[in-house]
């Protein structure tokens, strides 16, 4: 049993099923406990959000908690002190922390230090909740969150990389439709490919990757702390867009997804973005229920040890 998640990976396969089950629960309404009474959570945020700072801060105040909104302005992590001793001084005031920041190592070294579960709201290498939030959703529309062929099309980014280790888990057809230049992390893609549990494709051909495809995935081109190569990269990614004609190679019903903020008519049109195939903002929503389910999950681990 992990006590932090910080990569999708940290979770059994076991754990993530129980905790997507948990999800559809809260969202049904089946589950009335109130896990986090009494309980604050720091919620640190190192860049701009709207989805995970409303859906943690919401969420937490369901499940009976509070939250403490923390800016680096307040917490310069590693510089005014060191993270350890943040971590140690943040474990005696609070009872879980949230963290949305730049550097994945600060925040394993943040999960190694504190006394209370993490959970990772995103870093430049993962965004953990995000993914469960889809594959949620996903087995909401389709009725299954295996044996199915999800098409990834845009930048090699955190997105990817968190799909890449949820296909170590699930047994999946990731199809991941990019340039040669805008790769995903090797190490993780070299970790997924090796365990064997999902077929992984790298195309650069965006038909290619959305051929029978069930779910179509975008995301911005540029994320966060790259838009200085936002022109660099919509040059080398502009064949990658999800649009009408490029869905009639994939399936009939098939499912078009997109993590948020969209920058419409580049990645993703206005057309396919509002259309019948969208799921799009279901997918937003559904990062409240999982979340609520991560987090009691880590409680429910915590009470275990």
């Amino acid at each position: 049993m992990t006590k932090d998640f910080i990569q999708i990976t940290d979770f059994t396969r076991d754990e993530l099923i129980e905790t997507m089950q948990l999800a559809r629960d809260m969202k049904s309404g089946k589950f009335t406990e109130k896990p986090m009474a009494g309980m604050t959570v720091a919620c640190i945020f190192h860049k701009a959000s709207l989805r995970t700072r409303i859906s943690f801060e919401t969420g937490i105040h369901q499940l009976g908690g509070s939250s403490l909104y923390i800016t680096e302005k307040e917490i310069e992590l590693g510089k005014r002190e060191s993270i350890h001793d943040a971590a140690k001084v943040l474990s005696r005031y609070v009872g879980l922390i949230q963290i949305r920041t730049f550097s994945h190592e600060d925040v394993e070294n943040l999960g190694k230090h504190a006394d209370v579960p993490v959970v990772n709201g995103l870093t430049d290498l993962t965004h953990p909740c995000q993914i469960m939030g889809d594959i949620l959703t996903i087995w909401e529309h389709l009725g299954r969150f295996e044996d199915l062929k999800i098409a990834y099309l845009g930048d090699g980014n955190n997105i990817t990389n968190s799909w890449l280790n949820l296909s170590t888990m699930f047994k999946l057809n990731l199809a991941i439709g990019t340039s040669p230049e805008t790769l995903p992390d090797s190490e993780t893609l070299r970790r997924a490919q090796e365990a064997g549990v999902s077929t992984i494709g790298i195309y650069h051909d965006p038909k290619e990757a959305v051929n029978d495809a069930d779910v179509v995935y975008t995301d911005v081109w540029a994320s966060m702390g790259q838009k200085d190569q936002a022109a660099e990269k919509a040059e080398m990614l502009r064949k990658f867009q999800v649009n009408s004609e490029l869905l009639k190679v994939a399936k009939k019903d098939v499912k078009v997804m997109h993590c948020l903020p969209a920058e419409r008519g580049r990645e993703i049109t206005d057309e396919v973005m509002d259309g019948p195939h969208s799921i799009v903002f279901d997918e937003a929503e559904n990062r409240l229920h999982i979340q609520k389910a991560i987090m009691t999950q880590l409680l429910r681990n915590l009470r275990k040890t």
